[in-house]
């Protein structure tokens, strides 16, 4: 049998996820709007940015809603892994987005437009707001999910690039350097890459299969190998079954003389220390030590 915690995530996070998203769909339309009337390359570039950070709320929230469904006979580990896949697409379409504001900038730079720094300042100010506010509303859970993580990361990211625009707005309403619209565009580029890169590397790993970063291999069988009665630990194999929760499976040499009684309270004791290391779903095949597999073989 398996033995597994689901660590449902409560309906406060889907509260915050649809207040994140109205909330950015407002400012997307607000900002590419002034973006459009003051030719505005940083407020278009930051408004291009947003609406892809919408559309990763939406995504992130759409792989929640679906790691909670049950499993069926087809998918037996249900779709957990939705979650992985997510954080994985809002990375590459968070990178898409900087390789357009890049080329854009870079064109800018030689054409040059004549732009409104106020109005830029104002609606920037605006996003700064939207986006803090946006930003706290995951700003205590944001441990607790990869997901969850990514929305913070985002949204904080994207208050600072606001602060940015802010800036160029100023600057550029006092000096009229009009070069500083695209060189703050180029700043968010770089500002997106670092937040993004991490968040991408991160979604590649688990969706390969590889042991999340937070979980130590060696502590996970020195913890198994230490519980009396149990001489090694082999075939460990630890991946994530989704952006909040780990599974392992493992065979584990006990000693021949064990009964079967000792070895359900062995099985239940390396459970209960793999649990505290992060791992909620775990199967286990004991093997006696001449070599045979016990009929117990699994832990519940």
């Amino acid at each position: 049998m398996v033995h597994e915690h689901t660590h449902s995530l409560p309906e406060s996070i889907s509260r915050s996820f649809i207040i994140g998203i109205a909330l950015n769909i407002v400012f997307v339309i607000v900002e590419f709007g002034a973006g459009i009337f003051t030719g505005s390359l940083a407020l278009m570039s930051d408004a291009g940015h947003n609406l892809s950070d919408v559309f990763s709320l939406a995504l992130s929230l759409l792989a929640l809603r679906f790691a909670k469904i049950k499993p069926t006979e087809t998918f037996t580990y249900g779709f957990k892994k939705s979650t992985i896949l997510a954080s994985l697409v809002n990375a590459v379409i968070l990178l898409l987005a900087v390789g357009s504001i890049g080329w854009e900038a870079i064109q800018r730079f030689n054409h040059p437009q004549e732009i409104s720094g106020g109005m830029v300042a104002a609606v920037a100010g605006i996003g700064i707001v939207i986006n803090a506010a946006s930003a706290f509303l995951f700003f205590k859970d944001k441990e607790k999910e990869l997901n969850i993580k990514g929305a913070y990361l985002h949204l904080f990211a994207d208050a600072l690039v606001s602060v940015g625009v802010v800036v160029a707005g100023i600057i550029i309403s006092y000096t009229h350097w009009l070069w500083v619209d695209p060189a703050i565009s180029l700043v968010i580029m770089i500002v997106i890459v670092t937040g993004t890169w991490g968040l991408l590397k991160e979604s590649l790993r688990l969706s390969m299969d590889a042991v999340p970063k937070e979980i130590d291999v060696d502590a996970v069988k020195k913890s198994a190998i230490a519980v009396d009665g149990v001489t090694d630990v082999h075939h460990l194999h630890i991946w994530a079954s989704g952006t909040s929760q780990t599974a392992a499976t493992a065979h584990v040499v006990v000693k021949e003389s064990l009964s079967s009684k000792r070895i359900s309270a062995l099985t239940k004791n390396i459970k209960h220390e793999w649990d505290h290391l992060g791992i909620a779903h775990s199967t286990i095949e004991i093997e006696t030590d001449d070599g045979e597999c016990s009929d117990v073989n699994m832990i519940h």
